[in-house]
């Protein structure tokens, strides 16, 4: 008899021999518009048997790689400050083992803690970001940390021109000004992506997806669906570029609403995206 435990494409590797530790991060308490990316983690490891584990993008299979899968970590809903701190403290863990932590929120506002932990790390972090909005307003009705926020607390633990932003289609006039002058703000698509990573090439980064970057078309899961977005096949040429010419030490992917995409496409968009992602770190 063959007992299945679930894990991201059924990954069999132990945390000690492992390269990689994927762990899900499932909070949405400070979503503007619509809630549910707490639910992504759990919905894309359960839909993750559907995927094969070869991938004839890079001609590598998932049972090659060394990759973890830590579960979810149970968060608290009520305590904003509480659930970032208990990412923060797993992030670190990851990194003093010295191993990559691959975080699958939630909302974007996750990304912070697991910033600050690398930032811990590697106090020349740089962070590249792929994205729908420009997420650099200083508050969101009041409130300091908001996914709405969290590339401009970003910021100000990284200061100017150390963080570099792509996709971005959706903000205020003032984020647009503001990522223009401190942030390096490339809008609508990946325009510029190779400058930057020439520019990034001797520091340790830390890479967020959004995964909003995406047109609604594609990838219509999500909490803040915005039009004008790239395909597919154009964020996977950006995601492999980055990862193959950047020194990766932390990265996410996140805001996958998966109940506001009832036929499954966009969590499977989503995991076609982490195969790859998980294959070119291994390599």
């Amino acid at each position: 008899m063959n007992l299945m435990s679930e894990t991201f494409f059924g990954g069999d590797t132990d945390y000690e021999n492992s390269n990689i530790v994927i762990f899900g991060a499932p909070f949405d308490s400070t979503t503007s518009f619509r809630p549910g990316a707490r639910f992504g983690s759990k919905v894309m490891r359960s839909e993750s048997f559907g995927l094969e584990t070869y991938s004839p993008y890079l001609d590598a299979d998932l049972t090659d790689a060394k990759f973890f899968d830590g579960g979810d970590l149970e968060l608290s809903f009520g305590d904003t400050k509480y659930a970032l701190n208990d990412i923060y403290t797993l992030e670190e863990k990851i990194l003093n083992d010295a191993k990559i932590p691959f975080m699958i929120g939630g909302e974007h506002l996750v990304t912070l803690p697991a910033v600050e932990a690398a930032f811990k790390k590697h106090n020349d972090l740089r962070v590249i970001h792929f994205d729908a909005h420009t997420d650099l307003r200083d508050d969101y009705l009041g409130a300091k940390l908001s996914h709405a926020t969290v590339i401009r607390r970003c910021y100000d633990i990284l200061g100017a021109d150390k963080i570099a932003q792509f996709g971005i289609r959706s903000g205020e006039r003032e984020e647009f000004s503001f990522g223009k002058k401190y942030t390096n703000l490339h809008a609508f698509n990946f325009e510029g992506l190779d400058g930057v990573l020439e520019k990034f090439k001797n520091y340790p980064v830390y890479f967020t997806i959004d995964l909003d970057v995406l047109d609604p078309s594609v990838f219509p899961g999500t909490g803040t669906p915005e039009a004008g977005g790239v395909s597919f096949i154009e964020l996977l040429s950006a995601a492999m570029k980055v990862i193959e010419k950047s020194n990766i030490v932390a990265l996410d992917m996140v805001e996958l609403s998966p109940h506001y995409d009832l036929s499954g496409a966009s969590t499977a968009v989503a995991l076609k995206l982490l195969r790859e992602m998980i294959l070119k770190l291994g390599k």
